[in-house]
């Protein structure tokens, strides 16, 4: 891939740096974006597991408190009274059997599908369709709920779903280069705090092996792991 002046510039200016505070981080990040669109800050942490087993496993949920910047577009599946409550809670798409037929004729412009339970039979058998997509809805997300206003509301201001790769690594968007320096730092406390919370009692050694963090079309800056995490316990 070829790389721009401006992302070969930062890379030289970022050698001189050694690995930053997670506030530090994020200025730099931010003062060194410099593509055209708001690009998305992500966090990425390399974790002390080995997947592999089942029960070194790391996957959670989080509600970003400032989201991440992304109009998130929400289908809710459902019926009768649930569909006005979904439309109140700010669903873009509700209803029921219309919207299983569009899905199955390849439809699919939304980012998440939330169905109530009594749904689940006919939304089961799209698990082909919505399974590789990542939208098929289940309850250990959130997403086969009675409670839809509850399920359209968090999706809406930045739930996040995470699950750790074969390699040991979470990536996951913080939020924007346009968010201020505080709000980037709150969402990054949230996921950190989260992963923390998800380690599995046995994974043995170092948890946290590595940080960095990075703009869409940015340069990856290392992170001082040990004090983000002294910050963390503060």
């Amino acid at each position: 891939m070829r790389r721009g002046k401006n992302y070969k510039k930062t890379k030289e200016k970022i050698k001189s740096f050694e690995k930053l505070s997670l506030m530090d981080a994020i200025k730099l990040v931010k003062e060194n974006a410099h593509a055209k669109f708001d690009e998305t800050v992500e966090l990425s942490v390399r974790l002390g597991v080995d997947p592999k087993y089942s029960d070194q496993m790391v996957r959670g949920i989080v509600i970003l408190p400032f989201g991440t910047g992304k109009k998130v577009k929400v289908l809710v599946l459902t019926k009768g009274e649930k569909e006005k409550e979904a439309k109140d809670a700010g669903a873009d798409f509700v209803g029921s059997d219309e919207y299983i037929e569009k899905i199955r004729a390849g439809w699919s412009d939304v980012d998440a599908i939330v169905a109530t339970p009594d749904m689940m039979g006919a939304v089961g058998k799209l698990g082909k369709i919505l399974g590789p997509k990542g939208l098929m809805p289940n309850p250990k997300s959130g997403t086969v709920t009675f409670d839809v206003a509850k399920a359209v509301k968090d999706l809406k201001r930045g739930k996040i779903e995470f699950r750790v790769d074969k390699s040991g690594n979470i990536g996951t968007p913080i939020g924007k280069v346009s968010f201020k320096d505080e709000e980037l730092y709150e969402n990054a406390k949230a996921f950190l705090d989260t992963v923390i919370r998800a380690k599995p009692p046995a994974a043995k050694g170092q948890y946290f092996k590595g940080m960095s963090i990075s703009s869409t079309m940015g340069v990856g800056i290392r992170l001082d792991t040990q004090s983000i995490l002294a910050e963390l316990k503060k």
